[in-house]
């Protein structure tokens, strides 16, 4: 085993304003260009620091790849030690030097890198190096589903952990260069095959064949490489994955996510309508493929696994009912999963980020934020500020506002078209809704969608610019604690419709409250109670139509007579004198609250 840094001749990469996947796209094609092993790990060793904030350790190239005639292969220079113990000097792309084991700057951390790494066998783990506060070592070795010998391995480090699509980058530019390597040999074969070939001239038309069947999995590998690069360079995601497939094997190609729902189909025969999986046997197939590490067939599917970080995605298959599917099917399946994978956790990355964005957005217009600052960061998650909107306010019994509850949310507002920001604050669902929502309508939808009634919406006023957002909640919570509190604790209530309470306390004043109205309701809400009259309704109709009789006696339903005597009931059950003007509006106001509180209900 020998280890080799990065050096002089580095390849050049595209500008600082190209994002990091086409850094990786040109690294990608640099390494294949690489004419031997050590000039691919020097390439990958000084790519690193294209794709983040990381540093290349080390570079471990195994005894595989030694030298032709006791020279460096192809005669170039190489740094560190060589297969036969033979050691080199060199320096990295920064000028540290290389010597004996390791690229660090004391070597005498050489033999304790070398054992931490050696420790891990053949898979990737982390390493600990002073000074850094995160160390991995990548093995590199050829992808797919059947994964090539060792071909080395990449130490990196940082100062910090990367973020995990850092981490994802530099574990691609690993698996890149373990295929880069696995060409060299491939080509390094080819070389011994040639030079087989002139040493046996009478057996020229075998190895002539052979050459030629090298030359051709190495031609199909390398356009099964560049064609899945190019799907996915293009944006084309899990149609254009599945298109490529198809068109390199001839097979239908099938998409699917984790649970069997379709994703993408190329070729014919796709059914229609798809499917719906048994979710128990979809389960049982995955754990069955996901236990081989080449394709297997499930029916007649050649099936492959997509994993991100042990992590199953997806599955890539051929439609193969007759099994004449070969190695370079497999192949091709096998780098599909790759770009798959790659394509699955980039998208839910952006849709967690976006999410990440949703709310801490939502946290801020909440708060307070300028006008300016809340119209940009709004349009850059496909959210309108401009014009009137809404605070709504959700909580449900028994129900914890986590993710999944204000996803139900969320998928409730959608349903019924409303354009909303959705976050969690304080054990709610809060709603930033453009226009205003049919609080009832809403109410429906959640239920729907959570599978229960019992809980409550608080809407809030109208709010024209994200400076009157904080006012809009703060009403909406109210309206939604009044309507928690009320004697019908479920359903939509609106700060608009409040009426008095929009001007009462919250807290112990809901005591003051409920005792003010039994005061001066109580024997009436009694008397109701037990004998299913309809006195409070009654006068509470009463007062709203100003005292007239003919107005209170059409709203109810009843007839003139009728409310006489209920008037005159009331009187004596309750001994309030409706003539006197203090007693008017106390009875008023009572009968106002106690609609508030759900007495209408």
């Amino acid at each position: 085993m020998s280890t080799v840094a990065g050096g002089a001749g580095a390849p050049e990469f595209p500008g600082r304003r190209s994002s990091r996947l086409q850094r990786l796209t040109a690294l990608s094609d640099a390494l294949y260009d690489g004419r031997d092993a050590y000039e691919v790990v020097r390439r990958a060793a000084d790519g690193v620091a294209c794709l983040g904030p990381c540093r290349t350790e080390a570079v471990y190239l195994e005894a595989v790849y030694p030298p032709v005639d006791g020279r460096p292969a192809e005669g170039r220079p190489v740094e560190g030690r060589l297969a036969d113990g033979r050691p080199v000097e060199g320096r990295l792309a920064d000028g540290r030097p290389v010597r004996g084991l390791s690229a660090i700057e004391d070597p005498a951390l050489g033999p304790v890198l070398d054992r931490q790494v050696s420790g891990l066998g053949g898979r990737d783990g982390p390493v600990r190096l002073p000074g850094r506060g995160w160390a991995w070592v990548f093995v590199l070795r050829s992808p797919g589903p059947r994964a090539g010998p060792l071909a080395g391995r990449l130490v990196v480090s940082a100062r910090e952990r990367p973020a995990d699509e850092d981490i994802e980058l530099l574990a691609l530019l690993a698996r890149q260069a373990g295929a880069a390597l696995a060409d060299v040999a491939a080509r390094r074969r080819e070389c011994a095959y040639a030079a087989e070939l002139g040493r046996t001239r009478r057996d020229g038309n075998a190895v002539r064949t052979r050459l030629a069947a090298v030359e051709s999995e190495l031609g199909y590998q390398r356009v099964v490489h560049d064609a899945l690069s190019g799907a996915t360079a293009t944006g084309d995601s899990e149609a254009g994955i599945a298109r490529t497939v198809h068109r390199l094997t001839g097979f239908p190609a099938v998409v699917e996510d984790r649970f069997g729902n379709l994703r993408a189909w190329a070729g014919p025969g796709c059914p229609d309508p798809y499917p719906k999986p048994d979710p128990a046997r979809q389960e049982q197939l995955i754990v069955d493929a996901s236990r081989n590490a080449h394709p297997v067939y499930v029916g007649h599917r050649l099936t492959a696994v997509a994993r991100h970080r042990g992590e199953i995605l997806g599955t890539v298959a051929l439609v193969d009912p007759d099994g004449s599917a070969g190695g370079r099917e497999e192949f091709a399946l096998g780098h599909a999963c790759e770009a798959l994978a790659l394509e699955m956790a980039h998208l839910r990355s952006l849709a967690e980020m976006e999410l990440r964005l949703r709310r801490e957005l939502v946290d801020d217009l909440i708060t307070g934020t300028d006008d300016e600052s809340a119209f940009a960061r709004a349009a850059a998650v496909g959210h309108d500020l401009h014009g009137p909107q809404h605070l709504a306010a959700v909580g449900w019994t028994g129900m914890a506002a986590d993710d999944a509850f204000v996803h139900a949310v969320a998928g409730a507002a959608a349903g019924l078209g409303l354009r909303a920001l959705v976050a969690r604050r304080s054990g709610r669902a809060v709603l930033v809704v453009q226009g205003r929502p049919k609080g009832d309508e809403l109410y429906r939808a959640v239920a729907r969608e959570l599978g229960s009634r019992a809980g409550a919406i608080g809407l809030g006023s109208r709010c024209d610019s994200p400076a009157e957002i904080p006012r809009s909640y703060q009403e909406a919570l109210r309206a939604l604690e009044v309507r928690q509190r009320s004697r019908v604790p479920y359903g939509a209530t609106s700060f608009d419709d409040l009426g008095l309470y929009r001007i009462i306390g919250t807290g112990d004043d809901y005591r003051e409250i409920e005792g003010y109205v039994r005061e001066w309701l109580g024997p009436l809400l009694d008397y109701d109670a037990a004998h299913r009259a309809d006195l409070v309704r009654t006068l509470s109709q009463y007062f709203e139509a100003g005292g007239n009789y003919d107005n209170t006696a059409q709203a109810l339903g009843i007839h003139r007579s009728t409310l006489r005597y209920r008037l005159q009931r009331l009187r004596e059950i309750a001994g309030h004198d409706l003539t006197d003007v203090e007693t008017r509006l106390n009875l008023h106001v009572a009968t106002r609250v106690w609609k508030v509180l759900g007495g209408e209900a």
